[in-house]
């Protein structure tokens, strides 16, 4: 069946390059939307699909609303991505990523090779690696996670899962790192599991291969490997509610910064590893240019989240003992403006050149043995290079924290970042 031309034209040319439309005046394109940066190998948009945004792109072999409807804008799809049903924002999903029926996405996520997630997920400013799986009814917004080796071979997040990334304050400098960059972009780390009907308050640091037992509500840091983390039951009680009082004060920015740091090498890790493998895809100039998009708005996210409760905090809302918890918050209120002079892609880009230089070198070497598949090449970089590697990201993360530890001082803050 022909479209006339017209309001409806957009998708008759989609029909012509080859997408397929079974039900094609159910599905909506908007004007803004360039065709050209629409696949038309194996590309299907089921009945009720919307699409809209000038940045969007769908790559080969994507599928549209297979479950139900799917609305997609300013979002850059790679190879083979299905989105099941949904809304879908401002978002990055690469090749095989994928997700269910009623699932939430808005601005900032990255879901990497092979990332999912069943029915009802909702997303913001996540950052998933490759192969991390997520149940279903889960909210896992404001936070980065890794860990796993395939899709046999995966962290998953059970169903019905909540990362709490709102305080009672109305703060959300709560991201929390499962999982570290550093290592994980390795892919060769063990899996990390959150057993379902449990959650995370952010921000709280996770090791690599740690089990939480499912109705876990973890508060507290484990950065530590290999670890089994089973959660006890509050005592029933009523207290005081003291506004503003942060009496972890130094800890949520101490995590603040460990993430925004870790995000940072990730950004370099994209420039100087991951943009070859985009530009010999399809459309990967454009996918690349948004994924550097989104993590360097990732990056402003946690900064402002910062700023803005570092203008709430007041030696009022301090506790009544004196000392260090006033300390720290006068500390923070002077010095917070000096963290975007510290924590930026500039001062990442000039840490540790030798190291990633002498990486980026044995990987390039190592590259002309592979098939130009980047998790295959990653995967099989012999132990010294991914080492060497890991310790390129890390000297970006602990040389940024240390930097940071000078500005606060008082705080005590870091602890081996990576």
């Amino acid at each position: 069946m022909e479209l006339k031309p017209g309001a409806g034209n957009k998708i008759q040319l989609l029909i012509d390059k080859g997408v397929e439309v079974p039900n094609p005046f159910s599905v909506h394109v908007g004007d803004e939307v360039a065709i050209d940066h629409i696949s038309g190998r194996g590309v299907t948009i089921h009945p009720g699909c919307r699409i809209f945004g000038a940045e969007t792109v769908i790559s080969d072999g994507a599928v549209l609303g297979r479950e139900g409807p799917a609305t997609i804008e300013d979002c850059q799809l790679g190879p083979s991505v299905e989105l099941k049903g949904g809304y879908f924002r401002g978002s990055i999903f690469l090749e095989k990523s994928n997700l269910g029926y009623g699932a939430h996405v808005r601005e900032g996520c990255i879901l990497e090779e092979q990332a999912g997630g069943a029915h009802c997920v909702g997303l913001k400013q996540t950052i998933l690696f490759p192969f991390v799986t997520l149940g279903s009814l889960i909210n896992f917004c404001d936070c980065l996670m890794a860990g796993g080796t395939s899709r046999k071979d995966h962290s998953e997040v059970g169903s019905s899962y909540i990362h709490f990334n709102f305080t009672p304050d109305g703060d959300k400098t709560t991201p929390s790192l499962i999982g570290d960059v550093p290592r994980g972009v390795m892919l060769n780390q063990p899996p990390i599991f959150l057993g379902g009907q449990g959650g995370i308050v952010g921000p709280v640091r996770l090791g690599f291969g740690n089990v939480v037992a499912a109705g876990t509500i973890l508060k507290n840091d484990v950065p530590e490997d290999r670890k089994l983390i089973l959660g006890k039951t509050q005592r029933e009680c009523v207290i005081d509610l003291i506004p503003m009082a942060y009496p972890r004060l130094a800890r949520i920015v101490a995590n603040n910064v460990i993430y925004i740091a870790n995000l940072l090498a990730l950004e370099q890790w994209y420039t100087h590893v991951r943009r070859q493998f985009f530009l010999s895809q399809e459309f990967g100039p454009l996918i690349y240019r948004g994924a550097l998009k989104n993590l360097a708005g990732a990056i402003q996210e946690r900064l402002k989240r910062l700023e803005a409760m570092s203008g709430k905090v007041s030696e009022a809302g301090a506790s009544s003992r004196p000392g260090k918890p006033a300390e720290v918050k006068v500390e923070l209120r002077r010095n917070i403006g000096e963290l975007p002079e510290i924590l930026n892609t500039a001062a990442a880009s000039n840490i540790a050149v030798q190291a990633r230089d002498r990486f980026l070198n044995e990987f390039q070497s190592h590259l002309g043995s592979g098939n130009g598949d980047y998790i295959e090449s990653i995967q099989s970089l012999p132990l010294p290079v991914s080492r060497a590697g890991s310790g390129w990201l890390g000297e970006i993360v602990a040389a940024l924290c240390s930097k940071v530890r000078e500005t606060f001082p008082s705080m005590a803050l870091f602890p081996d970042p990576a």
